[in-house]
């Protein structure tokens, strides 16, 4: 933004922060990546689309091998509420789906849509725009979001229609938004509230309708002045009284969504709680301006910026960049490797994992790929034993215990790291960045946190199949219970005439005759001294004595029987 602007924009009365315990203070390296402009990414040849690109169930293909799609088409629809769509970033013809590699620091493959590109980037019918979404229903647009396929942005990738849709019980009075974007060498929030702040500002409208929310806070780290002007400039253009940037100090990890809440705020969000438990719903900047594309233009999320940079790349630049775009040709558009590359980094030197290669495609979360040399990146040296200094305690801005944690993950003991709140862990890496030891601390908690949820998964599994268990031993007891009750009943009718039968009902003449006629046979065994359970039991010389006193008193009944039939 030039000079004439910046003096423009209106300085408004500086709001008070608040601090969060523990973070680092972190070299930038942000310089690096932002001297050139966004730019757009070169249209590549193919595209791998995982099915897997968020938090919860994998998308469910809609397309089949051979068919023709068009730019910004559903090929893949989301499966169940915890998932989100995947729509084509090109036009183009689908050749394949199965597994191909994903971004995954072990380097495994999961199921992807690959999509070979025609050259026309020609666009499918979208929805129509809705510009007037301020007299809309909130449920109309989480819908346009979930269809538009949208998650968090900033790293977590949860759906957003969920994330948008606060529970009767939970008012929520205060919209964040994130831009706070305090990992070094990360720049693309950085670049993209400078490039398009009217976007953001647009979209954190469009949320705060959405969610209800009397106030918006949008949290900026003063080391990056630039967006603070062009989002200061865009809410003032906007009008909007309700929408005021907050310039933060620069603090790793303020961007996390408990620490920024805490800074913006004050407020604390509960132990294992969320925010919208004290009325407040954190949205990224880009996923706010992914959120103005969708509803105000009606175009899906296809394409977010990319910051590559790193002593190991030749031109550290941010692009934009089609979802699905294999990471190896976003590297020749950024000059290639350099010979001081030592690693492949997706997401920062904090959080992010190294790659074991870069024919991976590029997902919703990503937002980095990060080239460092081993000057930027130094191999860990071996781990040496504890010596239970507390600097994990002390860098920790959750406010944990990582040596109690380290312990008992490392012991296996799960339960006892569940009881130190092993889940309020964010992984941020402070622990791990300040141990003397070179302990990786965030690799035990991880562990710990995996091995927890097969264990709930498998206690959960476990509970489900003892109550199928009872509810059909149940419900077979109560169909046995229900089948001797009628036979009960039948007997009982059986044997005790009702008063309103009528006195020659044939049927009930015929059901008395053949118990008489076994009444009969038993007799006829008990006077010789047999006493079989049943006929089919009988010798064959004692079933012939007794069809013949059975033959005997059919023929002294017959007059009675012709007589009944007159």
């Amino acid at each position: 933004m030039d000079q004439a602007v910046r003096q423009t924009v209106p300085q408004p009365t500086r709001r008070r922060v608040w601090a969060f315990d523990g973070g680092l203070h972190l070299p930038d390296h942000k310089l690096e990546s932002t001297g050139r402009p966004v730019r757009p990414a070169a249209l590549p040849a193919r595209l791998w689309l995982p099915l897997q690109q968020h938090i919860g169930e994998p998308a469910q293909p809609v397309v089949s091998v051979g068919d023709l799609v068009l730019k910004g088409q559903l090929v893949a629809r989301p499966k169940g509420a915890v998932s989100a769509g995947i729509h084509a970033p090109t036009s183009g013809t689908i050749v394949a789906i199965g597994p191909h590699a994903i971004p995954h620091p072990s380097g495994l493959s999961a199921t992807c849509i690959e999509l070979a590109s025609d050259g026309r980037d020609a666009w499918a019918e979208l929805p129509a725009p809705w510009p007037d979404f301020a007299a809309r229903d909130p449920a109309e647009l989480r819908e346009r979001v979930r269809w538009a396929g949208i998650v968090g942005l900033g790293g977590a990738a949860f759906p957003s229609s969920l994330k948008l849709s606060p529970r009767a019980d939970q008012p929520i009075h205060t919209l964040v938004l994130n831009g706070a974007e305090c990992e070094p060498y990360i720049t693309c929030d950085d670049m993209l509230m400078r490039g398009h702040p009217d976007r953001v500002v647009e979209g954190a409208r469009v949320l705060r309708h959405v969610v209800g929310a009397g106030i918006v806070l949008i949290g900026i780290e003063d080391n990056k002045p630039e967006a603070i002007a062009a989002m200061r400039h865009a809410v003032a253009t906007a009008g909007d009284a309700r929408i005021e940037v907050v310039v933060i100090p620069t603090k790793y990890p303020s961007g996390g969504e408990k620490q920024l809440i805490r800074v913006l705020t004050g407020a604390e969000v509960p132990s294992h709680g969320i925010p919208a438990q004290i009325g407040v719903v954190c949205q990224n900047v880009a996923t706010a301006a992914a959120v103005a594309d969708a509803v105000v233009r009606g175009l899906p999320l296809i394409s977010r910026i990319v910051t590559l940079t790193g002593e190991g790349v030749a031109e550290p630049c941010n692009l934009e960049v089609l979802i699905g775009t294999p990471a190896r040709e976003l590297v020749a558009q950024a000059g290639g490797y350099t010979p001081r590359v030592a690693k492949l980094i997706l997401g920062g030197p904090m959080m992010g994992f190294a790659l074991p290669h870069d024919d991976v495609p590029i997902t919703k979360a990503a937002n980095c790929l990060l080239a460092p040399s081993r000057a930027e990146s130094p191999p860990p040296p071996a781990p040496l034993p504890c010596i239970r200094c507390g600097r994990c305690a002390e860098a920790c801005p959750v406010g944990l215990l990582p040596q109690q944690m380290y312990w008992w993950a490392r012991a296996k003991d799960l339960d006892k790291t569940q009881d130190y709140n092993l889940f309020d862990c964010i992984e941020c890496g402070c622990c791990a960045h300040v141990c003397p030891s070179h302990i990786p601390l965030v690799q035990y908690y991880r562990y710990a946190k995996t091995e927890a949820w097969a264990k709930e998964q498998e206690r959960r599994k476990a509970e489900q199949a003892r109550h199928r268990h009872e509810t059909r031993v149940a419900r077979l007891e109560r169909l046995e219970a229900e089948r001797k009750s009628k036979l009960r009943k039948k007997k009982e009718e059986l044997e005790t005439p009702t008063a309103d039968a009528p006195a020659g009902d044939p049927k009930k003449a015929a059901i008395q005759a053949a118990l008489e006629r076994a009444a009969a046979k038993k007799a006829a065994l008990a006077a010789q001294g047999v006493a079989p359970k049943n006929t089919e039991e009988l010798t064959p010389a004692q079933q012939r004595q007794v069809d013949a006193a059975d033959a005997r008193r059919q023929a002294a009944d017959a007059p009675v029987d012709a007589e009944s039939r007159d």
